[in-house]
């Protein structure tokens, strides 16, 4: 099935010479946010409230995933870096990263190695960021304890990860 082409890409695809070694069959792919459901992939329980964040992924590959991220207000994300270069930008609300304010219109660029954070978002309207990643999205874990001070702090529990699939537009192509 790695060779069936996704409901919303091209086929055939027109491949142009660009100097560089590319793949020989290139893929070329539009998708509308519309068409991709929300899927929760982080959870905390703050009081009596369960705090999340939801994506939309827009694309998963082996070489690169993108993704709309929903932050619900006041969630807390660790302390981490990626295996791969990361690039946010905020869309909505806002979020403050390592003590300092990111408001809409804010582009993060977290290179391989890199470490940011820990991340809040705005605990009035939470904040939704555009991400890409290229290569391999896993975070990097880079403080540990000071994650679970902070939780502790703020008197939030941190839930298991809650599963979540590849999206069906992108099924055709799976996370590889």
């Amino acid at each position: 099935m790695a060779n069936a082409v996704p409901p919303n890409a091209e086929d055939p695809v027109q491949v142009v010479d660009t100097g560089r070694p590319t793949r020989p069959s290139p893929r070329f792919s539009i998708v509308h946010e519309t068409e991709v459901p929300w899927q929760e992939v982080r959870a905390q329980q703050h009081g009596d409230r369960r705090v999340s964040v939801h994506e939309k992924f827009l694309e998963w590959s082996g070489d690169r995933m993108v993704v709309l991220g929903h932050y619900d207000p006041g969630m807390i994300v660790e302390r981490h870096g990626h295996r791969s270069d990361h690039l946010v930008y905020v869309l909505e609300g806002s979020v403050d990263i390592g003590g300092r304010h990111c408001p809409s219109g804010t582009l993060i660029v977290l290179e391989e190695g890199a470490a940011f954070g820990p991340l809040v978002a705005d605990g009035d309207e939470g904040c939704v960021m555009f991400e890409t990643w290229l290569d391999d999205p896993l975070p990097v874990p880079a403080d540990d304890d000071g994650f679970r001070s902070l939780l502790a702090e703020h008197g939030v529990e941190q839930l298991p990860h809650p599963p979540f699939d590849a999206p069906d537009h992108l099924a055709a192509d799976g996370p590889d």
